[in-house]
């Protein structure tokens, strides 16, 4: 494995481990597809350190457990905010 890839892998591994981000939030922060990140650490990773590995994939299992609940609130927040223009514009009431 090249150095460079070597490198990136251990920045992205030390990144999600010190702040439970995303594969999403890794790769927005470095630059990289969210393929590359996810390849990082599910495959090389834990040909490098597999204390580490661990570390990531539990974190990263959280992420996925808790996705729906992360989309949901996306969701929310859309909608309210549609709502709040609506009423502002005199238009759609949400008055019963």
């Amino acid at each position: 494995m090249k150095d460079y890839i070597q490198k990136r892998v251990l920045d992205l591994s030390a990144f999600i481990a010190e702040r439970r981000a995303t594969v999403r939030q890794a790769a927005k922060f470095f630059g990289v597809s969210k393929s590359t990140v996810h390849k990082d650490v599910t495959e090389r990773l834990p040909k490098i350190n597999r204390g580490l590995a661990r570390e990531v994939k539990q974190i990263l299992d959280t992420n996925k457990a808790e996705r729906h609940l992360r989309g949901g609130e996306a969701t929310r927040k859309k909608y309210q905010t549609r709502i709040d223009r609506m009423g502002q514009k005199g238009g759609f009431s949400n008055k019963t």
